[in-house]
């Protein structure tokens, strides 16, 4: 079966999935606005979150050693770990999202550029992130490891910026809210 699909066909489809993710992310941050459906179990969905990007960069790592180290059983379960929890993370984040809206920056001075800059940078190696995980995990699921390694390389340091700005993100807005 994966012989027949070809890279294009590859990446064209998770290039729309993700431009589709993004685009309703886009669309249920800045322009719906919130439901005002808010309760305290919306509440905690951002340290939800927090801790599952957290998760998912801790698998990361830790998949990245194990297939150092050539324990493949161990790096493919981190890795599915890995997707699992920042799969999670994705359905907490629109649900408290919906609820609850943007969540505006409250801090000044110079944390203020510091702030946007690592929220930026998120967002658009997000853009960038997502395709390419699909891309590698496509290439994973049909044993096509050359493939699979080749674009690996990128979508770690991709995926492990995004997890870790994301608990970055977090604990600034607690911080400075």
């Amino acid at each position: 079966m994966s012989a027949s699909i070809s890279d294009r066909t590859v990446l064209t489809w998770s290039f729309l999935t993700s431009g589709a993710i993004i685009g309703f992310l886009l669309w249920l941050i800045y322009i719906k606005g919130a439901s005002g459906q808010s309760s305290t179990a919306t509440s905690v969905l951002p340290a939800v979150n927090a801790f599952l990007n957290g998760l998912s960069a801790s698998f990361l790592i830790a998949g990245y050693v194990a297939i150092k180290k050539r324990r493949l059983n161990i790096h493919k379960t981190f890795m599915v770990a890995a997707f699992a929890s920042s799969a999670l993370f994705l359905i907490a984040y629109v649900i408290y999202h919906n609820a609850h809206g943007d969540t505006p920056f409250q801090g000044t001075g110079f944390i203020r550029p510091i702030y946007f800059f690592i929220l930026i940078s998120h967002i658009l190696l997000t853009t960038l992130a997502l395709p390419a995980i699909l891309v590698t995990l496509f290439f994973a699921l049909t044993s096509r490891f050359d493939a699979h390694k080749k674009i690996a390389r990128i979508t770690l340091p991709a995926w492990l910026y995004v997890s870790v700005t994301g608990v970055m993100i977090f604990f600034l807005l607690k911080m400075f809210s």
